[in-house]
């Protein structure tokens, strides 16, 4: 199938109609009609519902769509892999979870590049649903993650504990007590520790489920919250925040996960060596 077909099917069910979809896409509308007739004699469905609305799935377009995203992000992956200049061998593609690119993966690229410099990286950064999703898929080589999901033929592999602690912008304050206290979402074990530490304490006023986001607010806003000290040790040092003393402290853990017949690739294994190695730099500075 065209990958146009599959680009202007997603284009229509991102912006609701043809028109827009067109626009988008730098096609006229025409163009767009003709593309999603095309698609539906292929399919043999109708894809959508047109109305002064807009443009509606119907079940058969609902269930297409997530083929149309998988072949997408197929073709992106191949036509960057085979595409690499002659100078390069592959490409290692790499899945982290939001908070972990943090130090962590910016001191493992840089390792990669000088041992291994003839493989392209390319990154992928997500929640763990969707970099799972991309692992299985095929998309990622290996994710770096705190909830692994199992599956078989996966090697799942512990890097390294990460050490949650309370810290402030002001040495006196109480942390979860406290009305600036922000609540980061640090995955389903971390909410049932905080909990059972603090069961008697309210609703935060804020939320959030990206630790950095925290601490941009905490720096310029004031406030408290619970975050990596691996992340937040220079900050302690200049005395830009401050340890709650006898606060609770949680531990999570920091998984590589990929597909084990990826073993006898001798790059590959490279790679993830420089990751468990720099996932012991890291350690040893909490």
């Amino acid at each position: 199938m065209d990958i146009g077909l599959a680009r202007t099917f997603l284009a229509i069910v991102e912006v609701g109609n043809f028109v827009r979809a067109a626009d988008q896409l730098f096609v006229t509308q025409s163009t767009v009609s003709t593309r999603v007739k095309l698609l539906e004699d292929l399919i043999g469905q109708q894809m959508f519902v047109r109305s002064k609305a807009g443009a509606t799935l119907t079940p058969a377009g609902g269930r297409f769509k997530p083929f149309a995203e998988k072949l997408i992000q197929t073709w992106e992956h191949a036509r960057q892999d085979v595409g690499l200049p002659p100078n390069f061998s592959g490409m290692l593609t790499v899945g982290v979870e939001f908070t972990l690119w943090e130090r962590l993966l910016v001191r493992w690229l840089p390792w990669i590049k000088s041992a291994i410099p003839d493989i392209a990286i390319r990154t992928d950064v997500g929640s763990t649903a969707y970099l799972s999703r991309m692992l299985i898929d095929g998309l990622l080589d290996v994710v770096v993650t705190y909830t692994p999901q199992q599956r078989s033929g996966l090697v799942i592999e512990q890097l390294m504990e990460e050490h949650l602690v309370l810290v402030s912008s002001h040495p006196a304050a109480k942390g979860p007590d406290d009305h600036n206290y922000i609540y980061v979402d640090w995955g389903p074990e971390f909410r049932i520790e905080h909990m059972e530490a603090f069961p008697e304490g309210d609703s935060p006023i804020l939320s959030v489920n990206y630790g950095p986001l925290a601490l941009q607010h905490i720096l310029a806003n004031g406030g408290s919250a619970y975050l990596p000290i691996r992340l937040i040790r220079p900050l302690l040092d200049s005395e830009r925040l401050f340890l709650i003393p006898d606060a609770e402290s949680f531990t999570r853990h920091v998984f590589a996960v990929y597909f084990g017949d990826e073993g006898g690739n001798i790059r590959f294994e490279t790679a993830v060596q420089g990751l468990k190695l720099v996932s012991e730099l890291e350690s040893e500075e909490q």
